[in-house]
């Protein structure tokens, strides 16, 4: 073999090497557009951000009984959609008492009256993809649209540390949080931790009281507390004759009122999600469709 064919040979070689490479690297990330909607959902497979044409979510005049964290939430939403200084915010509180359908009518009723270049963008992004949060806030950082982040049921459990990197995140990197996106979380507890899981930390720590306190302090990396409570009687009689009103129910009130209360004895509680079940309930005997307005 000549010296020239063996030089021919190597460059097959690697030709063939290059284009085995080329096939098993993985697709290049993803551009997000973040232009092509004003709702997301974080996709950390793939780097990007898949749109949500129409969000599932109750209307900001429908949401009744928590009309305080409402006009606390929207003013601080306000404020970053303004470019004002705002707060990363908690809501916390009982199961199906408006913590997550709050942020999201707050979303939508910021937008209803931005123009097409101020509107909010909200991007969800799942539980248990909270530690790759870095990465979504790099690729927010360098957009011009502001945005909420929004982590729904944000709870940790057992040997669970992903929360380190959520308190980094939140305040305490060399970066800090990006000027033009807020933190928004909702959990069932106030500290997003269990009991036991800060209790076992308590006796098992050399340190019982500075490893407690490294788990509390998640929360105090939110500047905005609400929270959520169950609801008494007329409260969930305001919710449940709202909803039927904008979807065109008809039902005389002490029936209405009966079938309602009786429809809490059944779930074990009072609360904004027992009383959509209700009023889904009621729609479905009715032959109604539900169509909420925007």
């Amino acid at each position: 073999m000549t010296k020239g064919d063996l030089s021919e040979n190597v460059e097959t070689q690697l030709g063939r090497i290059a284009d085995a490479l080329d096939r098993i690297a993985p697709d290049p990330r993803p551009k997000t557009a973040i232009n092509s909607a004003d709702a997301f959902v974080w996709d950390p497979g793939s780097g990007g951000l898949k749109p949500v044409p129409k969000v599932n979510r109750v209307p900001f005049g429908l949401l009744k009984g928590i009309e305080s964290q409402a006009k606390a939430l929207l003013s601080n939403t306000q404020n970053h959609t303004d470019g004002l200084p705002s707060n990363n915010a908690l809501l916390w509180g009982a199961r199906g008492t408006g913590k997550s359908s709050l942020v999201k009518a707050v979303h939508a009723k910021i937008n209803s009256t931005q123009s097409i270049d101020g509107r909010l963008v909200l991007v969800e992004i799942h539980r248990e993809d909270i530690t790759t949060l870095p990465h979504l806030l790099d690729i927010l950082r360098n957009q011009s649209r502001r945005c909420v982040v929004f982590c729904d049921d944000l709870t940790f459990e057992g040997m669970d540390d992903s929360y380190k990197a959520l308190k980094a995140v939140l305040e305490g990197g060399i970066e800090g949080r990006p000027e033009n996106v807020v933190f928004y979380a909702t959990s069932n507890r106030r500290h997003m931790m269990a009991r036991g899981m800060i209790e076992n930390e308590r006796a098992t720590s050399i340190h019982r009281s500075e490893t407690v306190e490294e788990k509390v302090s998640l929360s105090d990396r939110f500047g905005l507390w609400l929270g959520f409570h169950h609801l008494d009687q007329d409260t969930y009689f305001a919710i449940v004759e709202g909803y039927a009103a904008s979807i065109g129910i008809s039902m005389e009130n002490d029936a209405f009122h009966a079938k309602a209360k009786e429809w809490t004895v059944t779930r074990g509680s009072r609360s904004g999600r027992v009383a959509w079940q209700f009023i889904q309930h009621i729609a479905g005997e009715q032959g109604i469709k539900i169509s909420l307005p925007d």
